[in-house]
């Protein structure tokens, strides 16, 4: 499918009309804001068919997976925010020092304006719509530019938006590099990316240079780790499972695994269990299992096999964009597989002689997006203390970014920012303080001239 990019002079024009609405502060009410939310999940709702059958399209997504993963999160968080909203908006009374009584103080979230959001190819419906949400939820108008590498989902998009919002409120451009250039040259009140880290540094710095505040949520090379002695059928199920989801192009998939060095030939012999139990005997033909998003992506990851010491899978067709969930063994990180986030169904498999030794290992490289650690809850609770990452699942993988109480985001290298859940609604709020003082009072000891500088040491000190 060719996408129609949105021409200049319509984006343009959306932009404009958000832009002089925003200024005016023309706010959208709770009520107003909860109203646009259920006009979204209405039209999810009424375009969902298609919008699953546009996943399969693009990545190979079966329906199971394109609702467990796009759809189904984001109704769920639709309807959080919908429950929640009208507490969130909420001014809240904050205390007052007694030296500053009787006045009296408070925080009101306010929306930043006019936002940007930009979303990635992988999971190209929920990574637009959850930031989406808050920003509707928070007040703000919205700018959406879906990813073009899955041409069908972001034409499915713009019928969503379409006919859930008016331009001034949501408005989609569906573009590439010079589409794109022409946004990130704009004034925002906020940008979200989502994306690559070189993406993300071409936004970064159109950001600095407008002083516009940014979050963005990255990626990096999440490591999964074994522990001596633990339920390695069980560990290599879940390891396995959160390598082939969505044929591993998953900003927090584990990247690569570290196990026992006598315990390297087990994980091998219990991911393969795992792998035959998700997806049969050839995973060619499981209809469960994704595709690379196009030939680029393909040929980049399959040439990390060429040369490598692959111990697991290895089975490939360009034709179809398919390539099976492989286990190569790697020694440090000088194999190019290691250089790099994969993004792609290819595991590397390293071993270790102590925990410590793992630890540093991590620690000597950018902190990563997720990290997983499978074993008992004194590793867990050692590597939780001497590592840094975004998130951590223990004894599981990518589970920790389905619950939207908690934050997901990155730190260091893998991004900056969180969201999900209230999270979101936070992310694009600005908490405005307010302090009320009566006219009828005057403390003369702020006034000069100045005398009492006892006094004042005894309020202050």
């Amino acid at each position: 499918m060719t996408l129609q990019f949105t021409p200049i002079v319509n984006i343009q024009e959306a932009y404009q009309q958000q832009r002089r609405l925003s200024n005016q502060r023309e706010i959208a009410s709770p009520r107003e804001r909860i109203a646009q939310l259920k006009r979204l999940r209405i039209s999810i709702a009424k375009f969902e068919n298609e919008l699953l059958e546009a996943l399969k399209m693009d990545l190979g997504k079966s329906n199971y997976e394109g609702f467990l993963t796009e759809v189904g999160v984001t109704y769920q968080e639709i309807d959080f925010h919908i429950q929640h909203v009208k507490h969130w908006t909420a001014h809240r009374r904050i205390s007052t020092p007694w030296f500053l009584l009787p006045s009296s103080s408070k925080v009101i979230p306010e929306p930043y304006g006019q936002v940007l959001i930009m979303a990635p190819w992988n999971y190209p419906f929920q990574l637009l719509m959850n930031p989406l949400i808050g920003a509707i939820s928070a007040g703000n108008r919205v700018v959406l530019r879906p990813s073009p590498e899955v041409p069908n989902v972001a034409a499915v998009i713009g019928k969503v938006i379409a006919e859930a919002f008016a331009k001034e409120e949501v408005f989609v451009v569906q573009g590439s590099i010079d589409e794109n250039q022409w946004l990130l040259q704009q004034q925002w009140d906020y940008i979200f990316f989502t994306g690559g880290p070189f993406l993300g540094k071409i936004v970064a710095k159109a950001a600095a240079e407008k002083l516009i505040p940014v979050t963005l949520e990255l990626g990096g090379k999440s490591p999964a780790i074994i522990e001596k002695g633990c339920d390695m059928k069980a560990a290599a199920k879940r390891v396995m499972w959160g390598k082939s989801v969505n044929a591993g192009q998953t900003c927090i998939a584990p990247d690569y695994v570290w196990v026992h060095q006598s315990e390297k030939q087990a994980f091998i012999d219990a991911a393969k269990v795992a792998l035959e139990q998700m997806y049969g005997s050839d995973m060619l033909l499981s209809p469960d299992f994704g595709r690379m998003v196009n030939e680029r992506s393909f040929d980049r990851v399959a040439a990390y096999l060429q040369g490598a010491e692959i111990v697991l899978g290895g089975k490939m067709d360009r034709a179809t964009k398919f390539i099976e969930t492989t286990v190569v063994s790697v020694e440090g990180w000088s194999s190019p597989v290691m250089c790099d986030e994969i993004f792609g169904p290819i595991l590397p498999l390293r071993t270790y002689e102590t925990l410590d030794e793992v630890i540093a290992d991590v620690n000597s490289h950018e902190k990563p997006l997720a990290l997983y650690f499978f074993g008992s809850d004194a590793g867990a609770e050692k590597v939780l203390a001497k590592t840094s990452s975004g998130g951590v699942s223990i004894n599981d993988t990518l589970v920790h970014v389905a619950n939207h109480h908690l934050p997901f985001g990155g730190v260091g290298g893998s991004g900056y920012g969180s969201y999900r859940g209230k999270h979101t609604f936070e992310v694009f709020s600005h908490k405005k303080s307010v302090m009320r003082s009566p006219l009828w009072l005057n403390v003369p000891i702020k006034y000069p001239p100045y005398k009492g500088l006892g006094l004042l040491r005894r309020m202050l000190g």
